[in-house]
This record gives C-alpha cells, structure tokens and sequence, in this order.
C-alpha cells in the first residue's frame, strides 16, 4: 500500500511527526546561533533530511523561522498575560511573570532568543512579527513596572521606561544563565530569582538607612 504524499515522511516517519521534529530543531539552531547564521542545511543535518524535503515542508529559511516564531511568541505571550492577571497569590507580579516564563520554556530554552533575535533581516515580515510580540510583552511589563513604582511613590514616566527595558534584558539574562545550567528546573529558577529579589531589596533598603 502506498502512502499518500501529504502524509509521508522520510524513513517511515509520518510527515506531521517529522515537521515536529524539524521545528523542534530548527528552534534550536534559530536560538542557539541566530537567523543569520543558521542555515537550512544545518537544520536538515540535525535529523538526517534532506534540504529539499524542508523546502518542501516549509518554504524558505524565513518561512521556517515564522514557523519556529509563532507559537513561541503565543506561548509567551500566554504566559505573560495569564501571570499579569493571576491575583490568587500574593507573590509579587514580577516573581509570577518569571515562574510563567520559566514553565514555558522548559523543554526549550533558547526558545527565548529565537524572539529577541537582533540578526532577523529588518524590514522583514519575520522582523515585524516578531516585533509585535515583543511590543505585546513589553506592554504587559509596562504595567507591571508601572504599578510597582507607583508603589514605590514614584510616577515619573520616564522611570516606568527604564524599568521596562531593565526588566527585557533581566528576563534575557537570567534565560542566559538557565540555558548554561540545565540542571536547573523551572521550579528552582523561580525560587533562585525569590532569593535574589529579596537580596536586592535588603541591600537597597540597607542603602536607604546609611544614606
């Protein structure tokens, strides 16, 4: 019986489980090394298919990319959203939001670097998508940043700014760090950043007294 080209993949494997396999690696090599410097033939090489299978699957590196992008930025973006509007604990906003990111990246952390990708070509509709996720996240953290220095007593919108692009690259960083020990768990990373607020808000506080 021969199988009907929609459905075939290579070597026996059904063509959704190989496009699966191929956007799993393909976010990967996006995340590891960049758009620019990923290549369709490195992907294939990861999973042992050929470059024209992928062209036929996904179209061109672009076209791949966006596939890659898409539901990262959803789940992300999910996650963000869902933490922001979660009111049935009293950890801080800012603890929430980086526990949701770690749950949803786990299992895929570069994930986070195929989004904040400087070397997607400008002007591209890859560019712009990923643009508008990363605008949709920074709205939420505008929110968050700007209630927590209004708790503060502070409401200059200039400060809400910055805390808005300090707050990127802390997420990034901290991503950074995660991704170099995958030992660590979603659950540990969150306890991890619990300490390292707490640290930072005693030495401020600490400050404030000797000033």
């Amino acid at each position: 019986m021969t199988t009907s080209p929609s459905r075939a993949g290579t070597k026996g494997v059904p063509r959704a489980a190989r496009e699966r396999q191929v956007l799993a690696a393909a976010t990967e090599e996006f995340g590891c090394h960049g758009y620019e410097a990923t290549t369709v033939a490195a992907i294939s090489a990861r999973i042992g298919v050929t470059k024209p299978l992928l062209h036929h699957y996904f179209g061109s590196k672009h076209d791949l990319y966006l596939a890659c992008l898409t539901p990262i930025g959803d789940r992300l973006l999910n996650a963000v959203r869902t933490a922001m509007t979660d009111h049935t604990t009293d950890e801080p906003a800012a603890l929430r939001v980086l526990n949701a990111l770690f749950k949803a990246l786990e299992g895929q952390r570069e994930a986070w670097f195929v989004l904040y990708d400087p070397t997607v070509p400008r002007n591209s509709d890859a560019a712009q998508r990923a643009a508008d996720y990363r605008a949709a996240i920074d709205e939420l953290a505008a929110i968050g940043t700007a209630d927590l220095l209004h708790a503060a007593g502070s409401y200059d919108p200039l400060d809400a700014d910055a805390l808005k692009y300090a707050w990127r690259g802390l997420c990034t960083a901290l991503v950074r760090w995660w991704v170099h020990h995958p030992d660590q768990s979603p659950q540990a990373m969150a306890q991890r950043c619990a300490r390292l607020f707490t640290a930072g808000l005693t030495v401020l506080a600490t400050g404030e007294e000797h000033a």
